[in-house]
């Protein structure tokens, strides 16, 4: 299993295992480029990146989870496949050419194959195609860009930004108690706390058109876990 596969893992174990997060059905988890990038500068969507790219001052989709399942009538030979990490050996999805255009801009991973893992990992259980799976996924990051939260981590690039903050553009965007709904990662690099992303906690009908708002009030809430960190700039990996 690769090392972001076993990161997705750990955050769904982690999501479930919480008591009060019982209510929580779908994790939408997002990353800060320039901060997973420094972790990670030799993969395929890091080593181009650029300081006036859309992921160097926008958040960039990871994926949308479900808690309780994955792989849903995924052959054992193609689960197996993707486990192994080498994901731009999978089968390249069917979408129209419009989703895939935006989806390459939100989402760097693809050029690392990261969209075909997260359509066979989490979008078979939720939706009957790709489009749709990824449809969904670019209206919601599309909100969260347009937000107080975007706004905050725009501002202080190459600063620290805590907890609290956090949770308070949270709240003014998304309504009160939404920032209990989200958990921040970081990771040490040379010392210093790097923010690579955010995992904000869903619950609700995704078929339709619900916004982030009502999504996040109906989850449970969770731990913020990385209690501080630096909203990297890009090229620093």
């Amino acid at each position: 299993m690769s090392s972001l596969a076993a990161a997705e893992e750990s955050v769904g174990e982690e999501a479930k295992a919480v008591p009060d997060g019982a209510r929580t059905e779908y994790v939408l988890a997002v990353s800060w480029q320039p901060g997973f990038c420094e972790t990670r500068p030799t993969r395929k969507e890091c080593i181009d990146q650029t300081s006036d790219r859309f992921d160097a001052t926008h958040f960039s989709l990871h994926g949308l989870w479900p808690l309780k399942k994955s792989y849903c009538g995924v052959e054992a030979e193609l689960k197996a496949q993707d486990r192994k990490g080498d994901w731009l050996d999978l089968p390249k999805l069917a979408m129209a050419d419009d989703t895939a255009a935006r989806l390459i801009v939100a989402m760097p991973g693809v050029k690392s194959g990261l969209d075909r893992h997260q359509w066979l990992r989490s979008g078979t259980c939720q939706t009957d195609n790709a489009d749709d799976y990824f449809t969904l996924q670019l209206r919601l990051l599309d909100e969260l860009n347009t937000s107080a939260v975007r706004a905050l981590f725009a501002d202080r690039i190459g600063s620290e930004i805590g907890e609290q903050q956090i949770k308070a553009a949270f709240d003014q965007s998304f309504g009160a108690g939404a920032g209990d709904r989200v958990r921040m990662r970081c990771q040490t690099v040379e010392g210093r706390s790097v923010i690579t992303g955010l995992t904000i906690g869903l619950s609700g009908d995704l078929s339709g058109k619900a916004g982030l708002t009502g999504l996040i009030k109906a989850a449970g809430p969770t731990e913020f876990k990385c209690a501080k960190g630096i909203a990297d700039a890009a090229g620093r990996g």
